[in-house]
């Protein structure tokens, strides 16, 4: 998904902006990057983060950056910062976000003609320099940020680091949040709250949907309204999000506890203990067994100090092998217990089957699952959330596939209708491939609930279909 973080202080603000960024690692390990704006110009570093925590990259650089704005990205994909040259003049830019029409886009950019793409990879083109290249289509920074809000099929929000102060533009349905913070002589912006405290800034507000800002040493200004629309996705609560972070307004630590509870109010099962799949089904089982009266403990521990985090390379054989070597089992809290495990989701599936196993080879008598979400049966189309080349690697569209025996369309909405046939067969197929004693998803209205917004301000696609 990725994290971008900018301030603006009179005085230096290299050491907010590093941690204020690093405070975004949760999101992606691929790419690190910060830049800063002095008198004499632009100071910028990226490096590769894919084996290292983002700190220990950029220890070296610190000494050569120097400046009172800055702007910062953690990257699921493309290098970040950019310093762009343009009719506007120079700027920097990060952004965070999808962008499906992609091809379209660089294709109207040729037709048009006077345009030309550097950071071009063995992926194809830039998305952050696409971007750049819309914002450079309009006389002024606001009226290119607009235009590429509207033109992008997808989402992007995004910081433009200019010599007037640090732009900050939310994406056009605010799918992903974008927080604005103050503190005694700085301004910032960043996609989490968690960067916030112990850097001593306090929340301000969140950007609207398509608002867009400019901040400066004198305060933030307000450059283009919020949009009417908001479609949040909903998963930052319950899996991407840190849980010291607040989104509309909405604590996630405190809406995974809301969620684990009401997946027990949902239910009665005999088992010995609830536990969460560590890190982000820890929050869900302690809600779920508070509200069920059931003993919580951690039959796996995560081994944080050299392991990085599973989803993020490529190769599935590696994510396999990150995930099995991170989680240590204790034995003596397993062998011969009835344990219900509570997991955000259930995505591939690929890993959590091996994680089952291994805990019926450590003497796990039964082993329940209850994420804490539907099951995931679209692939999303406005954050890159999962890493999979297609949404049939989901769980749950594999499981229909095998149901259907890959004839023509399969009925998407039935199986995704809990109170139908198809969805109840789904699930059991799921079951039956992870090894599971038994399965029970999150109702999708109960997961609402616990977010506590209405749901036409949510994005739930990936569950629903509807965006």
């Amino acid at each position: 998904m990725g994290g971008i973080f900018g301030v603006v202080s009179d005085r230096d603000c290299v050491t907010d902006l590093y941690y204020g960024t690093d405070y975004h690692s949760h999101l992606g390990t691929r790419r690190g990057g910060l830049a800063v704006r002095n008198g004499q110009g632009f100071s910028r570093f990226i490096h590769n983060i894919e084996n290292a925590q983002f700190r220990t990259k950029f220890d070296d650089d610190l000494p050569k950056m120097a400046g009172h704005m800055g702007i910062g990205c953690i990257s699921d994909t493309e290098d970040q910062p950019l310093i762009i040259g343009s009719h506007l003049g120079s700027y920097a830019i990060v952004t965070v976000g999808r962008i499906n029409n992609i091809d379209s886009l660089v294709e109207d950019a040729f037709r048009r003609g006077g345009t030309h793409f550097a950071e071009t990879t063995g992926e194809g083109i830039n998305p952050t320099e696409l971007v750049a290249t819309l914002i450079d289509g309009g006389a002024s920074f606001v009226e290119g940020i607009r235009r590429a809000q509207e033109a992008i099929d997808g989402s992007c929000s995004l910081l433009l680091l200019t010599q007037e102060g640090i732009y900050a533009a939310r994406d056009r349905y605010g799918r992903t949040p974008l927080v604005l913070g103050q503190k005694n002589g700085s301004f910032c912006a960043t996609l989490e709250t968690c960067a916030l405290p112990n850097l001593e800034y306090r929340v301000l507000r969140e950007l609207g949907p398509g608002e867009i800002v400019r901040i400066r040493p004198d305060g933030i200004h307000r450059e283009a309204p919020p949009g009417d629309t908001l479609r949040i996705c909903a998963f930052l609560w319950i899996y991407f999000g840190y849980p010291a972070s607040t989104y509309e307004g909405r604590n996630v630590e405190d809406v995974r506890n809301r969620s684990g509870a009401a997946l027990a109010r949902r239910e009665h099962v005999d088992v010995d203990v609830v536990a969460g799949v560590p890190d982000s089904g820890t929050a869900h089982a302690i809600g779920y067994a508070n509200a069920s009266h059931l003993p919580y403990c951690r039959p796996f521990v995560k081994y944080t100090p050299t392991w990085p985090r599973s989803f993020m390379p490529q190769n599935q054989g590696v994510r396999d092998l990150v995930a099995k070597m991170k989680l240590i089992p204790i034995s003596e809290l397993i062998r011969g217990r009835r344990l219900l495990f509570c997991e955000d989701s259930i995505v591939r599936g690929t890993q959590l089957r091996d994680t089952i196993q291994r805990l019926y080879d450590a003497g796990a008598t039964e082993v329940h699952m209850r994420p804490a979400c539907p099951p995931l049966i679209y692939g999303c189309p406005f954050l890159n959330f999962s890493r999979s080349s297609s949404e049939l690697d989901l769980a749950g569209r594999r499981a229909i596939r095998e149901l259907e025996g890959g004839a023509g369309e399969a009925p998407l909405e039935e199986y995704a209708d809990p109170t139908s046939a198809r969805h109840r067969a789904m699930v059991e197929r799921v079951r039956e491939q992870l090894n599971l004693t038994s399965l029970r998803y999150q109702a999708l209205p109960d997961m609402i609930e616990a977010v506590g917004l209405p749901k036409d301000r949510l994005c739930t696609y990936c569950w629903d279909g509807q965006g």
